[in-house]
């Protein structure tokens, strides 16, 4: 394996088996020719960088067809809200010049709208229809140096480039940094919040790993890899989503003061060994104990005969659902909210994907909780299935 940012060789730690396409939800006409890779994640112990090896291309991944629709979360657009609000008051001045990358439907970039100048780029094309729908500034290409060349009036202009849960989706670092230093002006920012790989080893939530998610950071690894383009990581900030994640708040070195949160969570992370191969060895026991209860569970309750289904056809549950070889044999269907998705089958384990509405009327004993990271909303949502005796499970911590 080699490091996607200095093209090094890179130790292994371990391989999650033939994966399918995190979002490749499938009619059953098209099983056959399903394409499979080899999901592996390695370390490298210089930058500190948790990432996997081979993956799909990005454009086989973010197309007309993506999945994932911001507004269909109340979670999430409380936490953009939250976000939003966040930024306006501690970084943000009136008619500031905005860019997000990978803006989705346009849920965090509408609160933008009224009193700043925004622009987002967004390579899904069915999602970004929805955000032009919203009068918003979106083009369906992706962020990289290329097309941002042809943004030549915004050289450095831009004061804030945001973005959540989007870096860990690209590559090519090196590309993206670049184009991030084409675009701020002197102390401007790049805010952007992602998947934290200290919760990801405490919880032990391989899950977080798949396709799209060529990155797990931490704050060793985000410190190096802008450091040596010249810029420095000066605040950074836990958050509650996607199970755990980190803001982080990006500057040219020498314009901004480094926050002493940086320095606290730093050390947080050596006393936990974030910056250590052991950890990451760690991570992989763990992972197969994990997989190992899990399957004996499921294993164990489909022998009492309880009846099984699965909460979210999340991208996070192909993972889960894969590693761990739970398929259409053990879980009757699986529950989901998104049109795009009912009627469908999951990725690889060929599960039928229903609506709430036939989940309804067709309580199972036992319900895998995929979208374990929506706990709360989802638990409300269906607190009659619990009020009946229903069971919810999942394989996270």
């Amino acid at each position: 394996m080699f490091c996607k940012v200095t093209n090094r060789k890179i130790r292994k730690i371990m391989s999650f088996g033939r994966m399918p396409m995190a979002n490749g939800f499938l009619d059953k006409k098209d099983f056959k020719k399903e394409f499979f890779y080899n999901l592996q994640v390695g370390f490298n112990e210089k930058n500190f960088l948790f990432q996997v090896g081979n993956h799909p291309k990005s454009s086989k991944i973010f197309n007309n067809k993506y999945p994932f629709f911001t507004h269909k979360s109340k979670f999430m657009v409380d936490h953009f809200k939250n976000f939003y609000n966040w930024l306006e008051k501690n970084y943000l001045k009136t008619n500031d010049k905005i860019i997000e990358i990978g803006s989705n439907d346009g849920t965090f970039l509408s609160y933008f709208k009224n009193k700043y100048d925004i622009f987002g780029f967004e390579p899904s094309l069915n999602v970004a229809k929805i955000a032009r729908k919203k009068k918003l500034k979106v083009t369906s290409k992706f962020f990289n140096y290329k097309n941002v060349l042809k943004l030549k009036k915004q050289k450095n202009q831009i004061n804030l480039i945001c973005a959540a849960n989007v870096i860990c989706h690209i590559p090519n670092l090196k590309d993206l940094i670049r184009s991030i230093d084409f675009l701020l002006s002197k102390e401007g920012l790049f805010v952007f919040e992602e998947p934290y790989l200290g919760s990801m080893f405490k919880k032990i939530s391989y899950d977080q790993i798949y396709d799209a998610h060529v990155f797990i950071f931490s704050l060793h690894s985000v410190r190096n890899i802008f450091n040596s383009f010249g810029f420095d990581l000066v605040n950074a900030i836990p958050q509650k989503t996607h199970g755990g994640s980190m803001r982080y708040v990006i500057a040219r070195k020498k314009t901004h003061k480094i926050k002493k949160s940086v320095k606290l969570l730093l050390i947080k992370e050596k006393n936990d060994k974030l910056n250590k191969f052991s950890s990451c060895i760690k991570f992989k026991k763990d992972c197969e104990k994990s997989k190992k209860k899990f399957v004996s569970k499921i294993n164990n309750l489909k022998k009492d005969g309880k009846k099984i289904c699965g909460y979210a056809a999340s991208a996070k549950s192909t993972t889960a659902l894969n590693y761990c070889r739970i398929n259409h044999k053990h879980i009757d269907y699986i529950v989901d909210s998104t049109k795009e998705k009912i009627g469908k089958f999951t990725p690889g384990t060929h599960i039928p994907i229903k609506s709430p509405m036939y989940f309804r009327k067709n309580y199972p004993d036992i319900v895998i909780l995929n979208s374990w990271n929506h706990k709360k909303e989802i638990l409300k949502k269906e607190f009659k299935f619990t009020k009946k005796g229903g069971k919810w499970i999942s394989h996270v911590k």
